[in-house]
């Protein structure tokens, strides 16, 4: 195999199943943050673009907004990130906001574009 045909595999120091458990309890627990405006929550409405779990414990998230002049654009990291600090062995969180790529409604799940009627 050539350097250039090589492809990195990231491992974890935490235990396969460990990690699966953070990753179901992470999701679960961003599913608990709604916006206010839209009746559908946060990972639904695809506003979660990456999670990662680091080897310490911390997990850090990537999110965006429906808009950026949305109302709750100050409270929502917090939002996001006391939900994720709650899930049994996440140590710390760093929730970063990005616009880019901009949100659009294609990143909805069926199930947020069913509660918003779009489908």
């Amino acid at each position: 195999m050539t350097e250039e045909t090589k492809t990195e595999v990231a491992t974890s120091a935490i235990p396969r199943d460990e990690l699966a458990r953070l990753t179901d309890d992470i999701i679960a627990a961003l599913k608990t943050v709604y916006d206010p405006e839209i009746p559908c929550d946060i990972y639904e409405l695809g506003l979660i673009y990456k999670v990662d779990i680091e080897d310490d414990r911390t997990v850090k998230v990537d999110m965006t907004l429906t808009a950026p002049g949305c109302p709750v654009a100050g409270e929502m990291p917090g939002w996001v990130e006391n939900a994720v600090r709650s899930v049994e062995g996440v140590m710390d969180v760093d929730v970063d906001m990005v616009f880019d790529p901009p949100w659009t409604p294609d990143r909805m799940s069926e199930e947020a574009q069913i509660a918003v009627g779009m489908y």
